[in-house]
């Protein structure tokens, strides 16, 4: 892509950043040129993103040593945080294995140990499998999203564990809230809240496909709150 023609794209999505409700027209052509250059870079970045605090939660990374974030979950074959680093990219997702499970796994508190997962795909871990994993790697922190919940986020396993799914009315056929966990110096974290636009009749909470990225867009009409906020308290370190 052009540089130029990039900057211009850039431009116009800066321009409308603090100013809910505007859009910016993209042709079809540009956001795909945009996909590809942003591929490039994707591409270049390391499986798993060693950040530093303050930071807002949106990727895949492991913050200050602490916080482990991921798309689905815990995986039986993820022993060493290694071998998220050295995934092979680009690559197609496979059914099974540890790629899969860092992408379609969720947490049940209705299982101990592993489970079957309704998805069809992956599994389902317990609280247990949560404590032992966060003990094993000295962390304090599990951040994923893949489910959607109807405050914007939800804790599992006491506090180890925060689904966070940032899509409010997600498919146009949800009333749930979307939400953006923030995370200061001393890992302090506290939700920003993305306010449904209006009621939807109520359905069971899972994943939606269909017309996702119609309604994914309209994330910028929403109104921020905060909500609760909490300190992390490191295992080793003695954090406060």
């Amino acid at each position: 892509m052009d540089q130029a023609v990039l900057d211009d794209i850039i431009r116009r999505l800066l321009e409308v950043r603090g100013k809910p409700g505007k859009q910016v027209q993209l042709s079809e052509a540009e956001i795909r040129q945009l996909c590809v250059v942003s591929r490039e870079i994707f591409v270049q970045q390391p499986n798993l993103l060693e950040l530093e605090a303050p930071i807002k939660i949106c990727v895949a990374a492991l913050i200050d040593e602490k916080i482990l974030c991921m798309h689905g979950g815990l995986s039986p074959d993820l022993h060493n945080l290694d071998e998220i680093r050295n995934l092979q990219r680009p690559t197609d997702v496979p059914d099974t294995g540890l790629l899969c499970d860092l992408l379609w796994s969720d947490p049940s508190k209705d299982v101990q140990g592993w489970g079957m997962n309704d998805r069809g795909v992956s599994y389902t871990f317990g609280p247990d499998r949560v404590t032992e994993f966060l003990e094993k790697h000295d962390l304090d922190l599990i951040c994923r999203a893949h489910q959607v919940v109807e405050d914007g986020y939800e804790f599992f396993a006491n506090r180890q564990l925060v689904t966070i799914f940032s899509a409010p009315n997600y498919c146009g056929e949800f009333d749930n809230a979307g939400a953006m966990m923030s995370v200061d110096e001393t890992l302090m974290c506290s939700f920003q809240i993305l306010k449904p636009a209006d009621k939807k009749s109520k359905f069971n909470f899972g994943h939606c496909h269909n017309k996702a990225w119609k309604h994914f867009w309209r994330w910028c009409f929403w109104e921020y709150n905060y909500s609760q906020a909490w300190k992390l308290t490191s295992r080793s370190k003695g954090k406060a």
